[in-house]
């Protein structure tokens, strides 16, 4: 066989680095149900005329095509029939929702652990093929504002049960940035927003220049934009900042009120996560309301790991209208930066917990009951491959990381269990044995290069 090369943009990882994997898409469902969302799965392609609506995705969407498909085809020629793999969960989500209305209810609450497929240059934590894990409210004709607060709670409350350390949710909003550059004069916002959005890039004496030339804004708007973007507060202190730069009017007043409403219930519900950050320009010429983005500290070249916000359009058909709001992490590039910088490691690289060793094949099916037992108890564990010398069925055990062996007895049930870490052995029965309660799971861990007080 000729030799493998890596194809890149495709992560395989090893089983212990699945497990850490397995474990952030578990914390994941289990905080988003203990909340009432529900999990859906949707089909992995749409249609292309569904997918290009976004427009600028179109050079990174994967088509998919039969080998030997004519070239006439009409499945290969026609954006309604010609299919592509998903680049995003949301594409699907509108499709969902208008296909299923009349079969859920409203407000729709639904969590989404998928893959997905975007045909960009391969990097440090970007792929072609990744995981991606949504959380989304959807509405039927309105939506409360206080979903934005909640859905950024439970998205706190994920976050805070992962291998991270310390992050921050920055929040703003397009009320408060429209309000602010209508009342300095200003009429193009989103010609705004894409020079404020290049900031973090290129710096505020090259945005300035952005301001100049491509907004018409004078001299004192462009500064007055860069002290807005500025702003940065844990608490509703970041009004009186805003206020202090001149700008007046009731769109001001209305992002002023509600961006302090959704820090102030944050704050409540998960102390210390949230802060207002007026720089915050991406996404908000598609979100209509809260828009948040997320940071890791000590790992900020990651960029935002986790985005989203509130959208009043996210489809409609000729009867309602459905809002929504809704957060997305890029699952996999956050597992990649877990593993990378070490911040996590299960407790064994395997799950079994228990080797149930062979003293020859013909006692093989012994040691099978002794497994059985164990197994019905909820006990992981396997039996050895071959009837080797013990010593040997021992070290196959320590390589593979399971931490116990059992040396099955005459009775069918019993025998001695022998921990390989420290070389205790002891007398037990399949039928009531239990392994510590730290081994009973692989358990997930901070690794090595995690920050500990």
């Amino acid at each position: 066989m000729a030799k493998i090369s890596a194809l890149s943009g495709f992560p395989e990882w090893l089983p212990a680095q699945q497990l850490v994997e397995q474990h952030v898409i578990d914390v994941f469902r289990e905080v988003a149900e203990l909340h009432g969302f529900s999990g859906i799965q949707t089909r992995s392609v749409e249609p292309m005329s569904q997918l290009l609506r976004k427009g600028e995705i179109d050079k990174e969407v994967y088509v998919l095509r039969r080998l030997h498909a004519d070239e006439d085809d009409a499945e290969q020629t026609d954006p309604d029939r010609t299919l592509g793999l998903h680049f995003d969960l949301t594409v699907p989500l509108a499709r969902y929702v208008l296909e299923h209305q009349n079969d859920l209810q409203f407000p729709f609450r639904r969590y989404q652990i998928q893959k997905v497929w975007r045909g960009e240059r391969p990097q440090d934590g970007r792929f072609r093929e990744f995981y991606q894990a949504d959380l989304d409210v959807i509405g039927q004709d309105d939506l409360p504002g206080h979903i934005e607060a909640e859905v950024a709670v439970v998205m706190a409350q994920i976050l805070a049960r992962l291998p991270l350390g310390s992050f921050r949710i920055h929040a703003n909003t397009r009320r408060l940035s429209e309000g602010f550059f209508t009342g300095l004069g200003l009429s193009d916002h989103a010609a705004v927003l894409r020079c404020l959005d290049k900031l973090p890039k290129i710096g505020p004496d090259a945005v300035r220049t952005l301001l100049l030339d491509q907004t018409g804004a004078s001299t004192e708007q462009a500064d007055a934009c860069l002290a807005f973007a500025a702003i940065r507060t844990a608490d509703a202190s970041f009004a009186d900042q805003v206020r202090a730069l001149g700008a007046q009017g009731e769109l001001l007043e209305e992002g002023i009120a509600q961006l302090s409403a959704v820090l102030e219930r944050v704050e409540a519900a998960v102390p210390g996560v949230i802060c207002a950050d007026l720089s915050i320009a991406r996404g908000l010429d598609y979100y209509t309301g809260t828009v948040f983005e997320t940071f890791v500290e000590g790992h900020e070249s990651l960029g935002s790991i986790c985005s989203g916000g509130r959208y009043d359009a996210l489809a409609s058909d000729n009867r309602h209208t459905y809002p929504g709001v809704g957060l997305s992490i890029g699952l996999s590039r956050l597992v990649s930066r877990i593993l990378s910088a070490q911040l996590a490691e299960p407790t064994r690289p395997v799950p079994t917990c228990v080797l149930v060793a062979v003293t020859d094949e013909d006692q093989r099916p012994a040691s099978d009951q002794i497994a059985r037992r164990l197994r019905e108890r909820g006990i992981a564990c396997e039996v050895a491959p071959t009837a080797a010398r013990f010593g040997k069925q021992i070290r196959y055990a320590d390589r593979r990381g399971i931490p116990f062996v059992w040396f099955p007895g005459t009775d069918g049930t019993g025998g001695e269990v022998k921990d390989i870490r420290s070389g205790d052995q002891q007398t037990a029965d399949a039928n009531s044995w239990q392994p510590p309660a730290g081994d009973a799971q692989v358990r997930i861990v901070a690794g090595p290069g995690a920050v500990t007080d």
